[in-house]
């Protein structure tokens, strides 16, 4: 796991690619690369062994201002915190304790516990597609003060997090804003990759991502937005995911279990249509879900894979020019008869996609999630979250991964055609209903052991 919590200002639009970000991309897919007089060239396919977890900061605002929020959602992140693969990690605070010493009588908070730090930058100013929802995550990243004339104070450290001190002869020091946040990041990575070590870097992204949640004022805005997905997916350029903590990364309980798959299958056949895709059962407790009858049960999916960038930079603007393939995720539905008949309707999406022509699932199913599929197959890690009755899910007890083409299949490139790509597919249940037991069926029909 890299940590680099650096960033500059680019010259291209926000959210559009960079020799910079692109660079990022092609580290982590572990393909090597040339950099010249400004001009970017892959010299190797990409290798698994050499992948890489690259956890970037959305980076820091110009100024402050006491509406932060329209603030932060004017200052778009930051190059290279766009890469697709990296993990970038915006900032929030919990951190609202008003300094006692008296000059600072005339100054007030700037950001309420638990919302976005005063600090962080959004990608809202991406637009809606096709680039990556950023940030994916939030961690503390300090808060601001600010006099009655908008002056800041924006490094004091009962308002900062406190770290051991590295530039002079004192065991404390202060840190703040998102370098702070992507340092808790790398440490959160580092943890995981120790608890797990046989996880890839994609599933470490992905666990950091899928354990991740939004705290109450996050919750009261995405509330706000009703049934409206687009500005969910708006609020998801702000927040991300929200705030993973290491319990929750690194445990599970009964009520809230997850299912880890890392594989790879090769995607295309020598025309480039469809060969494979992969089709995961789910052990669900069929007849413990059944019994919640109407009570409310959480799913959450997450799939995450690197791509590799292209190197013709005049491609970077298209849909399916700048990735060199996309993976997708779908859900069994109620309405499908079986599983010929999910796998058929997986198959016409495929098509659709890549004709432009998608048309989301039935309606009943899809107001069930919380983005959607036109709004969370953006970049290389998707998630989204299903939620209603225990009942409904039961139906939906299988999972596919497909491909959609990307610049491999465009530039008909050969020496590519045959590589395996691997992703890691998280999925997780839970219920808030008490005396549920979600974990130990299903522990018992996979052979588990399961501890007092």
């Amino acid at each position: 796991a890299f940590c680099m919590p650096l960033s500059t200002k680019s010259d291209t639009a926000p959210g559009q690619p960079t020799l910079w970000s692109a660079t990022v991309d092609a580290l982590a897919v572990g393909t090597d690369i040339d950099v010249r007089d400004n001009r970017f060239a892959l010299i190797s396919k990409p290798d698994p062994d050499a992948k890489r977890l690259i956890i970037v900061s959305a980076a820091n605002v110009d100024r402050y201002d006491f509406d932060h929020l329209a603030n932060s959602d004017t200052s778009p992140i930051e190059d290279p915190g766009q890469s697709w693969n990296a993990l970038t990690v915006g900032a929030f605070t919990q951190l609202d304790q008003v300094p006692s010493n008296p000059s600072f009588r005339n100054y007030s908070l700037v950001a309420p516990a638990g919302e976005l730090s005063p600090h962080s930058r959004t990608s809202l100013l991406f637009g809606d597609k096709p680039w990556p929802i950023k940030p994916e995550i939030c961690l503390e990243g300090g808060n601001v003060l600010l006099d009655k004339q908008g002056f800041p104070e924006s490094k004091h450290p009962r308002l900062s997090l406190r770290s051991t001190g590295i530039k002079n002869d004192v065991d404390l020091t202060s840190a703040n804003a998102t370098s702070a946040a992507t340092a808790q990041a790398a440490r959160l990575a580092a943890l995981t990759i120790d608890r797990y070590p046989s996880y890839w870097p994609e599933t470490v992204r992905a666990l950091l991502v899928h354990e991740a949640r939004w705290t109450r004022p996050m919750q009261e805005h995405l509330d706000a937005c009703g049934k409206k997905k687009g500005e969910r997916a708006r609020l998801l350029r702000r927040y991300g995911w929200g705030v993973p903590t290491e319990e929750t990364v690194l445990t599970s309980s009964h009520r809230a279990i997850t299912m880890v798959v890392q594989d790879e299958f090769c995607p295309f056949d020598e025309k480039y249509t469809m060969r494979e895709l992969r089709l995961h059962a789910l052990p669900w407790p069929r007849d413990v879900l059944q019994s919640l009858g109407e009570a409310d049960v959480r799913l959450r999916i997450t799939l995450s894979y690197f791509i590799e960038p292209s190197a013709t930079r005049r491609g970077w603007k298209g849909k399916y020019t700048y990735a060199s393939y996309g993976l997708r995720f779908d859900l069994k539905a109620p309405t499908d008869v079986n599983v010929t008949d999910f796998l058929n309707r997986v198959n016409r999406q495929a098509r659709a996609e890549e004709d432009e022509s998608f048309t989301p699932s039935s309606a009943s199913h899809k107001d069930r999630w919380l983005l959607g599929t036109q709004a969370r197959h953006y970049g290389s890690l998707h998630q989204d979250e299903w939620q209603g009755p225990g009942a409904e899910l039961a139906a939906c007890d299988h999972i596919a991964v497909y491909p959609v083409g990307g610049w491999w299949k465009n530039n008909n490139r050969r020496d590519r055609r045959d590589l395996p790509v691997r992703y890691a597919l998280l999925v997780s249940l839970n219920t808030s209903t008490q005396g549920a037991d979600l974990y130990t069926p299903i522990a018992s029909q996979l052979s588990i052991p399961v501890t007092p």
